[in-house]
């Protein structure tokens, strides 16, 4: 006796005996054609935490790196473009130090050792790292920047490690997914 496994044909109909077999396989088939799509399911979630992770790092790596800048203390021997040259250093290495697992170096995250100066010296771009100083209504300025605005801005180039769900999410020209943080803090 099969016990539970067997099927009973107790009509005169039944008597073929493939209409006498038991269903045990159709679970597995069943199983086998919804596998792909729960293991899609599943790696897209582990996808998004990747990328979760990667972007709370990154925007508390720029907070970091604008509260540095918030709280240089600035060299009144020094002229202001190398406080400002030594302030975004400091900036840029907070930045590093708070990167904590993400790689900063490239192609995840450009970073050169020179600053390009635009907007008549108030924005330093070195890579993916921007950061720009404004100075809000009603505040004079000062070489020592107290009362401006400090903008720090990185974008980092995250590897996307399911290959169809790198289809769907928007990518650059290397498979990446650009990720952006942005932070703006009153120098002190």
């Amino acid at each position: 006796m099969l016990g539970w496994m067997q099927t009973r044909c107790t009509s005169p109909r039944h008597a073929l005996h493939r209409a006498c077999r038991p269903q045990h396989g159709q679970s597995l088939v069943e199983f086998a054609l919804i596998l792909p799509v729960l293991m899609l399911i599943l790696m897209g979630i582990v996808q998004m935490g990747f990328v979760f992770n990667a972007y709370v790092t990154i925007s508390n790596a720029t907070r970091e790196a604008a509260r540095t800048a918030t709280i240089y203390l600035y060299d009144r021997n020094q002229s202001v473009g190398t406080n400002d040259t030594a302030r975004n250093e400091a900036a840029r290495s907070a930045l590093d130090s708070a990167m904590g697992m993400l790689s900063a170096a490239s192609p995840w995250f450009a970073n050169s050792s020179t600053w390009t100066i635009t907007n008549n010296g108030d924005t330093f771009t070195t890579g993916d790292l921007v950061i720009a100083y404004t100075l809000p209504a009603g505040v004079t300025d000062a070489d020592s920047r107290v009362g401006q605005r400090v903008s720090v801005s990185m974008t980092y180039h995250l590897d996307l490690l399911i290959p169809f769900i790198g289809a769907i999410l928007p990518h650059d020209a290397n498979g990446r997914l650009p990720l952006t943080a942005q932070v703006s803090m009153l120098v002190n």
